[in-house]
Order: C-alpha cells, then structure tokens, then sequence
C-alpha cells in the first residue's frame, strides 16, 4: 500500500526533488498503516474507500498504460484471485492490474485494486517470487488501511488526501501549492509507523502465500535481489523506498519462516507453476523497448538455442516489428517445443493474419479452441480471418457470441457493422456501428448510425426498442 504514491512519481520524466519524495513517502504511510487484529470503528465506510479505489483507477489509466495481452492479464487476475481465498472477510471485489513500465514497483491502492509495474515481474526468476510481492500487497489491502489511518489520525481528511493526491496527479507548478501546508505536511508525522507496518504485513503475506502452497521464502529471495544493487542506480528499486528492508526485517523474515515445510503443489499451483514462464516471456515480450527485448531473447538463444519461451518471445517482439516472416519462423519454432501452449498458438494465428495468410491462421486458431473454446481472444482473431476471407456468416457467429459475453471488447461491434454490411444487413450494421462509436465516445457518428437503423427497423418492434434504449444509456 505504501507503495500506491510512488507508482505515481514514476510517471514524470524528470527526476523529482529529494525533499518532494520525502513528503510523498510520507503520504503514502496515510494509506499503509494497520494493526490486527484491527479494532474500533472505521472512519471510512466500505463504501467509501470502494468509491475512493473507484477514483483512484481513473487517474491511473489516464496517467499510466497498462499491459495489453489477454493471456497475460488473465494468468495474473486468475493468480490473484486464487491467493485471496484465505483472506476472511473479503471487504471489497478485488482486482489486479499490470502497468507497462520498466521500474521495480508494485502497489495496492484503497478498495482492493492491486497494482504490478512490468518491470518488478521481468526481474523476478520464479512464481513464488511474484506470489510473496502479491501477498504482501494482499495484507496492506485486506487491512483496509485508508480507513484504519483515518481512525488513527482524524485530523487527516478524505479532502486532505484528495488534494495532495491530485497534486501529485496534476505536476508541474501547480502541485506545490496543492500538497504544502500545515495538514499536508503534518502527514510526515506518520513514517514512524512505517517497521511496524512493514512486519504485520510480511505476517499476513506470509501466511496467505503459505496457505496458497506456494513458497514464502520467495519475498526474501525478492528483497535481496532488489537490494544486490544489481539492477543499476538508474533502475533503484521504488519497491524499496517505502518498503525497507535490512537486517532486522530479514531476520523477522527468517523467524516468520523458521517453522516452514515445504507443502506439496495442489492442482492450482502446479497450473500457475506450468504457465509462469509464459506469462513472464509475455510481459518482457510486449513490455520492454522491442530493440531491448529482442536482444535478451537473442542473447538467451546463444545459451539454450531450442528454447521454446526464447523463440516464443522473439516471435512476438518481431510481430511488433511487423516483421510477419520471422515472427512465423519463431513462433513454429516455439510451438515445436511446447504443442500445448495455446498462447502460442493464439499469436501464432496472428503472424498468420499480419502475412496474409488467414487459412493458415484459421487451422492455428482452430487447434487453439480445439484446447480451449472459451478464450475471447482467440475467437476474435478467428472472426477477423473469416471476415477477410469474405466468410461473413461463420464472421458473424463468432463476432455475435463475443457480443453475448461480458466485458464486450469495443471492436466486437464494428467488425459486426463490417460483416453485416458486406451481407447487405443493413439494419444491423447501423445499429452494431452505433454501439461501436457509442463505446468509443463518438456521440455524433453513434446518433448518426442509430438513427438510420432506427428508419431501417420499423418493422421490426424487438430491435426498436434495442436501439431506444441504447440511445438513452450511458456509455
């Protein structure tokens, strides 16, 4: 949790003065602290620090990018998911983010959003590292801290947090003046809870990776790798400015640990063990600058030459490049290595389509649902195949089952606009263009394309009353 305003500070280009970081760490110890067992009222309600996290997700997808692969971010929310089952009670609906940036972060923000910079999982070598970060993000979270430090401290207010923070959000000139003052600054009495904080977290981390059957010695292993300095002063780890380490916590580690036995893997873990190293080939693959990612694969297959997750990972730099050839050539090559790997497969079908050669990708596609006929993913790319190849109605049925399944990807709408339109349906293009610009934001070119489905529908009562209420709905 200590690490949510950090997060924030790496978004600037430009280095930020030492005495600004200072106050933020500071800040950041309003949303970090808690004691268990927790007792007394809250100050924040549930409902309040959910709205508060609600808030908080908006600023950070306007001010960072986050991951885009659907595999990817579907191994890490299923990862997440599955360490919360121990935590009881479960005060909000949790849900994990990947943002695309190369430093060494990670953060847990109010109402169960917890947060993963890409450059913290390219560094870790194994999933129980990535589990132990998790589950210690998961103990700051499970301990609803915004509401825990507002109890503790009530001259603290939801308005003063919201003013420093958008300080923060907003930069530039303007923020000094939002974030000084007496309140603000009084905010730094805090970071004496910060050892504390940091050791009921290691316990409740601990204790959730452990009842997940993964290895909790993997945060050790995490710390010291991070503290090794191995990673150069220009990517110093902000996992370690608000988390602190040293002797005395390693040694409460080494005592939390002390009584350890390894447990054998239960089904779920040996499912995330297996798929670990193509969710990190995946991350580096698509989240590195593509020139440095190309030569760490390429520098990886000078040492194992038949390494599938190298190859794998080259193919999806070189579909980056709009290199289809290679990318072909690295990706078959992967797909000897691991047959079952369906994310494999799913991009291979891509290089396909980005060659021209959607009956090949259609047969790659097709193997992949064969293993798995639910990835949303995969049934995209086979719909777009059909379309190009002009075969509208089997385009159709995908795009439509896509459409009955939430989240609905926006795109979903417009190759359905496409695929009726070219079959002449014009009823129907009308009104899927219509959702289509209505989910983007483009509320004339929407109007516009309602209306004329709205002229082409009269006879028909069902779709009518489909548009109506499309057109009345907010976005």
């Amino acid at each position: 949790m200590k690490l949510m305003i950090d997060g924030l500070l790496m978004k600037t280009k430009g280095r930020i003065h030492s005495k600004f970081i200072i106050l933020i760490t500071s800040l950041c110890m309003t949303f970090s602290s808690f004691s268990f067992p927790i007792s007394g009222a809250f100050a924040l309600s549930i409902r309040d620090e959910k709205e508060m996290g609600e808030e908080f997700l908006i600023q950070i997808r306007k001010h960072f990018e986050f991951a885009d692969d659907a595999f990817a971010n579907k191994f890490f929310n299923d990862l997440g998911h599955y360490l919360i089952r121990p935590i009881d009670p479960k005060y909000f609906p949790f849900n994990f983010y990947i943002i695309k940036n190369n430093d060494l972060n990670a953060f847990a923000a109010p109402g169960g959003h917890v947060f993963f910079f890409s450059g913290l999982i390219e560094v870790m070598d194994s999933i129980d590292e990535l589990v132990s970060v998790m589950c210690h993000e998961l103990g700051h979270v499970s301990a609803r801290h915004v509401a825990q430090r507002i109890e503790q401290n009530k001259k603290i207010t939801i308005a003063t947090l919201a003013g420093v923070l958008a300080g923060i959000l907003i930069g530039g000139p303007a923020a000094g003046a939002i974030i000084t003052g007496s309140q603000a600054a009084g905010v730094q009495a805090q970071l004496n809870y910060s050892r504390d904080d940091e050791r009921q977290a290691d316990q409740l981390g601990c204790k959730y990776t452990q009842l997940s059957c993964f290895d909790p010695k993997g945060m050790i292993s995490t710390l010291q790798k991070l503290e090794s300095g191995r990673f150069g002063p220009s990517r110093t780890p902000t996992y370690l400015l608000t988390h602190p380490t040293g002797p005395q916590r390693m040694a409460n580690l080494d005592s939390l640990l002390s009584d350890y036995v390894t447990i054998p893997p239960n089904k779920e873990v040996a499912y995330f063990r297996a798929l670990f190293p193509l969710f990190k080939t995946i991350i580096r693959a698509k989240c590195l600058d593509p020139d440095d990612a190309e030569r760490l694969f390429k520098l990886e297959l000078k040492k194992r030459p038949e390494s599938s997750m190298d190859h794998f990972g080259l193919g999806i730099v070189y579909m980056k490049k709009a290199e289809a050839t290679e990318a072909i050539r690295h990706l078959e090559k992967a797909l000897e290595g691991a047959p079952w790997a369906l994310p494999i497969m799913t991009n291979l079908g891509e290089a396909y389509q980005l060659s021209g050669q959607h009956k090949e990708a259609i047969r790659v596609l097709k193997k992949a649902l064969h293993l798995d006929n639910r990835r949303k993913s995969t049934l995209y790319l086979l719909g777009i195949s059909y379309e190009n190849l002009d075969r509208y109605d089997n385009a159709i049925h995908i795009f439509e089952r896509l459409a009955s399944a939430t989240p609905v990807k926006h795109e979903v709408y417009y190759h359905l606009g496409i695929s009726y339109g070219r079959q002449n349906r014009l009823m129907l293009a009308h009104y899927n263009f219509g959702l289509y610009f209505k989910k983007t934001g483009q509320r004339e070119k929407a109007r516009f394309h309602f209306r004329k489905a709205e002229d082409l529908s009269r006879n028909n009562p069902a779709l009518q009353e489909k548009i109506r209420k499309a057109m009345e709905e907010k976005s």
